[in-house]
């Protein structure tokens, strides 16, 4: 296994924001400044790292019938410990992400994962693979947020930006400015990875096709 690999996959090529576009509502809401989605970024990659290593050294543990339970208080867990961190640490990180930090726990990033990767590699693998995938969350997360921020508000990370004061545009910091940010940045991305749309739709277009065929068969 090229572990390089594994690590590297999630930051432009596999980006589980910008190209598998999962995670979206944390993308879309706490990106109105740039430190918010580092705050968000950074704890959804404790939880997919702790979680993936967790997940992996019982893989051969979890029965199937309950594995999908199991996955969530495993989950679970490591969102409490970073929620009683961030509070204690960072009380106004903890008070801008609100509810979307308990949410961390059914990210549709961790959950995919844990069912797609930790539960078939090594814990070495896991974890950088949750790594991996935190780290392109935290970036997608970080970009929108500078985005929004300079141009919606003036300010980047809290600070005044010379020059742009009268000069903002109040659409970036709401909902459809952060719709039209993460269109932009997701073309960019593709662009960038030269990932062009399938040329037709259904199972054969689709990248887990291999797997998802080889499950069918054992079950």
């Amino acid at each position: 296994m090229n572990y390089r690999k594994e690590f590297v996959k999630g930051i432009i090529r596999e980006n589980p924001t910008l190209v598998g576009l999962l995670g979206m509502c944390p993308t879309l809401a706490v990106t109105t400044g740039a430190f918010n989605g580092i705050g968000m970024g950074l704890s959804t990659t404790f939880v997919l790292i702790c979680s993936n290593v967790v997940i992996s050294l019982l893989r051969k543990v979890i029965p199937e019938q309950v594995k999908l339970p199991c996955y969530i208080v495993i989950i679970a867990s490591f969102v409490t410990l970073i929620q009683f961190l961030v509070h204690g640490f960072v009380p106004s990180l903890y008070t801008s992400l609100g509810a979307f930090l308990e949410l961390i726990t059914v990210n549709c990033i961790i959950l995919g994962r844990a069912e797609m990767f930790a539960s078939k590699h090594n814990v070495l693998a896991s974890a950088l693979d949750g790594a991996g995938m935190g780290l392109g969350f935290t970036l997608a997360l970080f970009l929108m947020g500078t985005i929004r921020e300079i141009l919606g508000s003036g300010t980047w990370l809290g600070l005044e930006i010379p020059g742009m004061a009268g000069h903002t545009i109040t659409l970036f910091i709401m909902p459809a400015g952060g719709f039209l940010v993460l269109g932009f940045v997701i073309a960019v991305v593709c662009a960038l990875a030269q990932k062009k749309p399938p040329k037709k739709l259904g199972c054969a277009a689709c990248p887990n096709a291999a797997a998802c065929h080889a499950k069918q068969e054992e079950v």
